[in-house]
């Protein structure tokens, strides 16, 4: 095992975990923070790409830079709505729904890929949507305002666009990640531009500044470096486990900092939530026949 690997992949989940703790303490809306952020990762990511010689020996594909552009899309969305979700709800409570989107993984492999749909992968579907709605809470659901204002749309949305960025992603194989992530960011200040209030910029303290510039260059720059730098050289169900460090960081952040207690129900709907997602990426194993023992 590279224990290397393994650490950076950890810190750039742990960093990450912190990245709702940021959000809101920037003083600027979701789409504009995404804005600032595709321009501090485009920046850093492509001079690491060039300082490392990496654009040099780039092999380059036609339809898997169109496929990237179109990841691209559905990367910058997944950030859009999962800072939207923030604004409206608990981080908490936004990481565990964001986090469902492995489930959707499952989902859209089975309606465009044609794997099978197991009755394990039925049950944790169920097992997630049970803990969806306990996470939000059931009063949540009795109107479509309250539904809408709960803020559960944008983090499921997030989750959506999350596991249609791993989904579009998973036949990658002639680019680097230096030159995925560039292009996607890339895509996201193309995107993001015309909507973008520059007025929201005004009137910004220092501390506001550190936070954009922060969960620009670390959250985004120096977090993707590690973790491309890393996921290459674990194996899949390492990274797997490994990718839960992120929410049960933010989940302690919200909790210790912020103060976030959820209720009962939230509480059982969070374990709901991920025991349905670990059920979903931990192959069970297979029985030895005794025969050829």
């Amino acid at each position: 095992m590279n224990v290397s690997a393994m650490i950076k992949l950890t810190v750039s989940m742990a960093i990450f975990g912190s990245i709702g703790f940021f959000t809101i303490n920037t003083g600027i809306p979701a789409l504009e923070l995404v804005f600032v952020r595709c321009i501090c990762a485009t920046l850093f990511l492509g001079a690491m790409w060039y300082f490392t010689g990496g654009h040099k020996s780039e092999a380059w594909n036609k339809k898997e830079v169109y496929q990237t552009l179109l990841c691209g899309v559905f990367l910058v969305l997944n950030w859009v709505f999962l800072f939207k979700a923030f604004e409206e709800m608990a981080i908490s409570i936004s990481i565990s729904i964001y986090n469902l989107a492995p489930i959707f993984v499952l989902i859209l492999g089975t309606l465009f890929l044609k794997e099978r749909l197991t009755i394990r992968g039925v049950l944790a579907i169920a097992i997630c949507f049970m803990g969806s709605i306990f996470i939000v809470g059931i009063e949540n659901f009795q109107s479509i305002d309250q539904f809408i204002d709960s803020g559960f749309v944008w983090a499921l949305l997030s989750a959506v666009c999350y596991a249609l960025t791993m989904f579009t992603s998973k036949t990658l194989h002639s680019l680097s990640p230096y030159a995925t992530t560039f292009l996607q960011t890339m895509v996201g200040i193309v995107m993001l531009l015309p909507f973008c209030d520059f007025a929201v910029f005004e009137g910004l303290t220092t501390t506001n500044w550190l936070f954009i510039i922060g969960t620009g260059i670390i959250h985004t720059g120096f977090v993707y470096y590690l973790f491309f730098d890393s996921i290459r050289n674990l194996p899949t169900i390492v990274i797997s486990v490994l990718t839960f460090v992120d929410p049960v960081v933010a989940i302690l952040l919200d909790t210790i900092i912020l103060d976030f207690r959820p209720t009962m129900f939230q509480s059982l709907g969070i374990l709901l939530v991920f025991g349905g997602i670990v059920m979903t990426i931990m192959k069970p194993r297979k029985q030895v026949n005794p025969s050829k023992v």
